[in-house]
């Protein structure tokens, strides 16, 4: 009789360790995050945290809501009330803007992004969104159902071989600048991470970026089927629609951005690069709806392969200004994609959107050629997109 119960226990094991996360598309392929490894359920933020940033391959479930909120404290000082947030206020039009939390030692409010023209101004804010929950390597982190969220607390992605698959992050201080980063991918010593695979992710009511990868940067990141969702009640462009979407940078950096839905943002969606740091991204078969400021943003020395995309209200597709280079497909250019990547580019489609123009295209060309990352990516035909009601994001889990 104990043998019966020793096999059946090991049969359950088994069963239990058997998640199908399916398999990522793009720059993460070969991602396995914590593997076949028996799943484990965190049943308090402290477990939570163990689990993500121990030394072990895991699998971690979430079968639940995390409210980190007023677990770390609240904190009351000075910050700045931008000329953005004035103007907001004085329209008097029903929405609200952002104040601005300071940089440590910023006296003269002159050192803080988004402090534009700001003058002093009392400011409150939850302390558990300014510092994330760190992911470190061979994990995989994925909710149940629509159970899986995590409410005033981000993650920092510090390790390789990472999966984040099916999660809601929310309400980090969306009233607030620097209120807190959704997702940001830090490196490990300065040095970058790889095989970083985001998917089926939910993003609402932050107060910064959605999603952020520094200056390190990440060798091979995959952000797909995901939500972000810019509706908010506070809006440095005073539309209720998010500013502070993405940015896609670092050293190195090597992204793809598919069958994503991004909605209600004001710019930087996304912003790619941080400066002089080369960055390369391949957009495809996302989704973007209702953007009043501009969808992409290419930075110095970055390239963007921009192919089977559909716009739809977008006022500006891509910001006119002569950094960086992005190949848009044309019944004219694809002998281009043809000879780089062995097959045509997918036309993107645009409705009530500003022109998406290219430049510097032989720059793309001359880096995506035979990338089979690139050239692998089973493409299809711009559509818009719908998202799930099981699970978050768009299209159900595998």
């Amino acid at each position: 009789m104990k043998v019966i119960f020793s096999i059946v226990a090991v049969l359950l094991v088994n069963v239990a360790s058997a998640l199908n996360t399916g398999s990522a598309p793009g720059y993460a392929a070969g991602t396995t995050g914590g593997g076949n490894t028996a799943a484990v359920y965190p049943k308090s933020i402290a477990e939570l945290k163990s689990y993500l940033s121990d030394s072990q391959a895991r699998v971690i479930m979430l079968d639940r809501t995390f409210d980190f909120r007023k677990t770390e404290g609240t904190k009351t000082e000075i910050g700045c009330r931008p000329k953005n947030n004035r103007d907001c206020i004085a329209k008097k039009n029903g929405f609200q803007g952002q104040d601005v939390i300071l940089f440590a030692g910023d006296t003269t409010m002159t050192k803080t992004g988004g402090c534009n023209d700001g003058v002093k101004q009392t400011i409150t804010y939850d302390l558990a969104a300014k510092t994330a929950l760190v992911i470190k390597s061979n994990k995989t982190l994925r909710g149940v159902g629509t159970k899986g969220v995590l409410i005033g607390k981000g993650i920092s992605i510090a390790g390789s071989n990472v999966i984040v698959q099916n999660v809601h992050i929310t309400q980090l201080n969306p009233h607030l600048v620097w209120g807190g980063d959704a997702i940001d991918i830090s490196g490990v010593n300065n040095q970058p991470v790889e095989r970083v695979w985001l998917d089926h992710i939910k993003v609402s009511n932050i107060g910064r970026q959605m999603i952020v990868t520094h200056f390190a940067g990440v060798k091979s990141l995959t952000i797909s089927n995901s939500d972000f969702n810019g509706q908010t009640k506070y809006s440095s462009s005073c539309d209720g629609r998010h500013y502070w979407g993405f940015i896609l940078g670092g050293k190195n950096s090597r992204i793809t951005m598919i069958n994503n839905f991004v909605h209600y943002t004001s710019g930087r969606s996304p912003k790619l690069g941080d400066g002089s740091n080369p960055a390369l991204l391949h957009a495809v078969n996302n989704y973007w709806f209702s953007n009043t400021g501009h969808a992409f943003d290419i930075g110095e020395k970055t390239v963007a392969l921009v192919e089977g995309n559909y716009f739809d209200s977008v006022t500006t597709t891509n910001t006119d200004h002569p950094y960086g280079s992005i190949f848009v497909p044309s019944n004219a250019n694809q002998a281009q994609c043809q000879a780089a990547l062995g097959r045509k580019c997918a036309l993107n489609v645009l409705i009530k959107s500003g022109a998406l123009k290219g430049r510097g295209e032989s720059s793309v060309t001359s880096q995506v050629k035979g990338v089979k990352q690139i050239s692998g990516v089973k493409v299809a035909a711009a559509k818009k997109l719908a998202l799930a009601t099981g699970n978050f994001g768009v299209g159900a889990l595998p």
